[in-house]
């Protein structure tokens, strides 16, 4: 679709490219013209239109420059149908209906055709030029339009919600849904979603979208709704189709995720990338142990169908769906990745990839590891949100580590210690949940290496009886044995036994972020700076919105100083303790790094940052608790730093 117009504006070569419009101005010409249809423009109106403060000339040489810069444009694809003619009196925009969204969306939209009715409803992702501030005289002139099609596209969901054929139906539902996203009180894309709700015999479902429809009219309005959309409430239920239950998708033990073919919007020939993106992307995914991952055979069933995504979660019982789309413009791939909740239709998560086509198979895998460590941290929020609605009498084991999950990575004494008793629930609730007791090790490593302990051997003594309760039951869980590596590494003095936990952890899965900040650590301690760095690093790729992100930045900047980049380490650190206050043990850190290059009156102000929170943080204490305390000649030099930056003994 070389010009779309419905939605965000924008043009496209052929081959999926981008093509730029050198302004704003341009970019509404071009709307202008296509909206005009056949008909011819004046350039004395058009001139009027545009650019209605300016003089004649001005005005003429502005149009002048307008049309040439759409022509040079246009020029670029020599495969779009879109072409401007003109004269020195009027000029036009030619073209065949799929060169224009919302000439193709006239003429579907006019068939009788279900097939063709969802493609028109497909096509409308936005009122006219969405997003877009429209100066006067313009926006008089484009308002009529807009109106045109947001009223044809509010019949259409109508229409649609009438149809036999399913996948029009699910298509009338989608469009209904953009529609109120635009207007909450569009009365007949409540009616469409009504009747859907009724034809698959959800009778209360009905109800609360009236009762929605009803608050939208009365909020926005004052009005009631019309006499016809109360009448479809009482029209009697289908029973063959309250008689199919809907599946309940979060009784599994993990979520179950389909990665759904792509969409492929460059042409036939990329099939065989499209195809093999999504399957990299399914392998991939299928290495996280968090997730129940539905086969690639299943999710292409559904290739070239137009299904809701409520559909899919129906009929395949999943949680999360993973929709795509792949162009490829020239030498460059761009692939667009959504993570979707197909109960509320909602978009978890977004991102787009692009890189060049010169090597595609370590693209592909590539976009597949990025995928992957991008979404499981997104399910896992997703997971917790719905495990902290759930009510507590129906919690499970899984409900409940997924609740202690948030104060896991809260970095306070207080939250750490609601984690710990909410894993021990867990454990009581399921004495052989290995990722429970994996995660009670980790937290009582953080009270003692974050001075949180008031007893630090006895937190000591509970992280190593909770990694050896763990030990036997986490051989195929990553995030587990990431956790007892962790622990180990922190407190219990053993680094070659961590990094076998952590290297079994990527072994498993080579996309998990939070192992991969774990062999970072364990570079940190022991004294690999390149090593840790390229650990951090490959966390942040997968993750770039990681929670827990400033601590890996911590970790960079340690490893900088290890290699005596001290500048860029200290400013690191204290970008990170600006953004992150609350992250008191960082200030030891700091401390340690003014130290050694002389700035004592800052590091001495570090460590009363660090008193002022851990009142009880001493040289004596550091050498019960710091994860490197056994490192001999590395540890007193960190030692006599702290020292000399004012640290008490005791």
């Amino acid at each position: 679709m070389p010009l779309r117009l419905l939605g965000e504006i924008g043009l496209e070569g052929g081959t999926g490219e981008a093509l730029r419009l050198p302004t704003r101005k341009t970019a509404l010409l071009l709307a202008f013209l296509a909206l005009a249809g056949t008909a011819r423009s004046r350039r004395e109106a058009l001139c009027a239109a545009f650019w209605p403060d300016r003089g004649d000339a001005q005005a003429r040489n502005s149009l002048r420059q307008g049309l040439a810069a759409i022509r040079q444009a246009l020029a670029t694809d020599p495969e779009t149908g879109l072409r401007l003619e003109g004269d020195v009196e009027a000029v036009h925009l030619l073209g065949r209906p799929e060169d224009v969204d919302a000439w193709q969306f006239d003429a579907l939209a006019a068939s009788t055709a279900p097939e063709a009715l969802a493609r028109a409803a497909a096509l409308w992702r936005g009122d006219l030029l969405e997003g877009m501030t429209l100066p006067e005289p313009l926006d008089q002139w484009f308002a009529p339009h807009r109106q045109r099609f947001r009223e044809k596209a509010l019949l259409l969901a109508e229409r649609l919600s009438l149809a036999e054929d399913g996948a029009a139906v699910e298509a009338g539902a989608a469009l209904a849904e953009r529609l109120l996203l635009r207007d909450p009180a569009a009365e007949e894309a409540h009616r469409a979603l009504i009747r859907l709700h009724l034809r698959h015999g959800r009778a209360a479902a009905a109800r609360r979208q009236f009762e929605t429809c009803r608050e939208a009219l009365r909020r926005e309005l004052d009005a009631a709704p019309d006499p016809q959309t109360e009448a479809l409430l009482a029209q009697p239920v289908p029973a063959t189709r309250a008689a199919a239950p809907t599946p309940e998708p979060r009784g599994r033990e993990r979520p179950a995720i389909i990665v759904m073919p792509f969409d492929n919007l460059s042409g036939a020939a990329d099939d065989y990338f499209v195809d093999g993106v999504v399957e990299e992307i399914t392998s991939a995914l299928s290495r996280v142990r968090d997730f129940f991952v539905i086969a690639r055979q299943s999710a292409y069933t559904y290739k070239g169908r137009l299904v809701d995504v409520r559909t899919i979660g129906r009929e395949l019982g999943v949680n999360y769906v993973v929709e795509g789309t792949v162009r490829r413009g020239g030498d460059r791939l761009r692939i667009t990745v959504h993570l979707v909740d197909p109960e509320s239709r909602a978009q978890l998560w977004s991102d787009r990839y692009e890189g060049a086509t010169t090597d595609v198979f370590e693209f592909q895998d590539r976009i597949a590891a990025q995928v992957a460590g991008a979404i499981h941290p997104a399910v896992r929020n997703a997971e917790i949100d719905a495990a902290r609605r759930r009510p507590p009498g129906g919690l499970r084991a899984y409900d409940l580590v997924l609740r202690a999950m948030p104060r896991i990575w809260a970095q306070n004494a207080s939250d750490n210690a609601e984690a710990i008793a909410t894993l021990r629930q867990a454990i009581e609730a399921e004495p052989t949940y290995g990722r429970a007791h994996a995660l009670r090790a980790w937290c009582h490593a953080q009270a003692v290496v974050y001075l949180w302990s008031g007893a630090p051997e006895a937190d000591r003594a509970a992280a190593a009886e909770a990694v050896e309760a763990a030990s036997p039951l986490i051989a195929d869980d990553p995030t587990a044995l990431a956790a007892a590596g962790a622990a180990i590494s922190q407190c219990l003095d053993d680094l070659d036994r961590a990094g076998a936990f952590i290297e079994a952890a990527l072994a498993l899965e080579p996309n998990n972020a939070w192992a991969w900040a774990r062999h970072g650590w364990l570079a940190i301690y022991r004294d690999e700076a390149d090593r840790a760095v390229e650990s951090f690093e490959r966390s942040l790729a997968l993750n770039p919105l990681d929670p827990m992100a400033f601590n890996l930045r911590i970790g960079i900047a340690v490893a900088l100083s290890l290699r005596g980049d001290n500048a860029e380490a200290l400013r690191i650190l204290r970008d990170v303790l600006h953004q992150h206050p609350q992250m008191a043990w960082a200030n030891r850190q700091l401390a340690l790094m003014l130290a050694e290059t002389g700035d004592m009156e800052g590091a001495r102000a570090a460590i009363a940052r660090l008193r002022a929170v851990t009142p009880n943080a001493s040289i004596a204490l550091l050498r019960r608790t710091h994860p490197i305390r056994h490192l001999g000649p590395r540890f007193e030099r960190m030692v006599a730093a702290w020292r000399a930056a004012g640290l008490p003994e005791a």
